[in-house]
């Protein structure tokens, strides 16, 4: 079989800065990170210098997801022999141990880490990955919250938190974890968006409010976003068929629902350009919110 520096006509020089490149934009293309790793590993591993052991854990983590125990061993092995006792290689052996679905072992690796440093974030998190590949969302929901209580500005423990209790139906509490991503960074239009979803999804006037204001704040963030344009839609027309609400609340959210229809047209307009698969799109959206009975002006 060709090798990568053959097909693709690449240095073992642009091979490696390909992989850094990786690394610091956190792609997560693990079949390209073997391709090109395991090569470089295999070919050029004595040029690499100090480069090598960064890539032996790169090449070993995308090893994992391809179900490559051959390769990610033969990486341990050498982070192993340099590194003895390190609690960073003792967490990429844990990581195979999950891999391998020997999660009482990885648990015992993750375990004595956390024994020797309490605050090693990244054991804590691998257990919680642990029991949530067990299917133990309670138990992950405790640790998490634990975990939280010593590392409150950790982003993405609140939105793993948050998919914990949307999975679980408990929307209260996911809505509080998104408030608090919300609190920490208020343009990310992505936790508006899940906010108002959720609220959405607990009904009641007042949480479609909730739910219509957070939908047209995504917008706001980023006006290309039709998830949050599509839950604007319905959010308004459901205000509106509410018979709770005054004449004056169903005018506005009815003016509301009109706009987000006539932008939801115009973007599969301007997306197909008359193709014919856009056709049936734009009949799709148009029975939609015809059935609605809200037609866009």
């Amino acid at each position: 079989m060709a090798s990568v520096s053959d097909m693709y006509d690449v240095t073992w020089e642009e091979m490696r800065d390909k992989l850094r490149k990786w690394r610091e934009e956190n792609y997560r293309n693990s079949e390209q990170i073997v391709e090109v790793g395991e090569e470089l590993i295999q070919e050029h591993a004595s040029k690499l210098g100090d480069d090598i052991w960064i890539i032996y854990e790169q090449v070993m983590i995308a090893a994992l997801d391809c179900s490559r125990d051959d390769l990610a061993t033969t990486c341990l092995h050498e982070l192993q022999k340099q590194f003895q006792g390190s609690h960073r290689v003792k967490r990429l052996a844990g990581m195979r141990l999950e891999a391998l679905e020997r999660y009482d072992e990885a648990l015992k690796m993750y375990n004595d880490i956390l024994q020797d440093d309490s605050t090693n974030t990244a054991a804590r998190k691998r257990k919680i990955a642990i029991l949530k590949a067990q299917g133990k969302s309670t138990e992950a929901i405790r640790e998490l919250n634990e975990y939280l209580e010593q590392f409150v500005g950790d982003q993405e423990a609140w939105h793993e938190l948050a998919e914990l209790y949307i999975n679980e139906h408990d929307y209260a509490k996911a809505a509080f974890s998104l408030e608090e991503l919300m609190m920490t960074n208020p343009h990310n239009h992505l936790y508006c968006e899940q906010y108002a979803e959720v609220k959405y999804t607990q009904g009641g006037i007042e949480n479609l409010e909730l739910s219509r204001k957070y939908f047209a704040q995504a917008l706001k963030l980023n006006n290309r976003n039709m998830r949050a344009l599509f839950g604007l839609y319905l959010s308004a027309s459901h205000i509106a068929a509410s018979p709770k609400v005054s004449a004056k609340v169903k005018k506005d959210n009815v003016k509301y629902a009109a706009w987000a229809a006539s932008q939801i047209n115009r973007a599969y307009q301007l997306a197909g350009h008359g193709t014919k698969e856009t056709k049936c799109s734009l009949k799709a959206v148009e029975e939609m919110l015809e059935s609605m009975q809200i037609m866009p002006s």
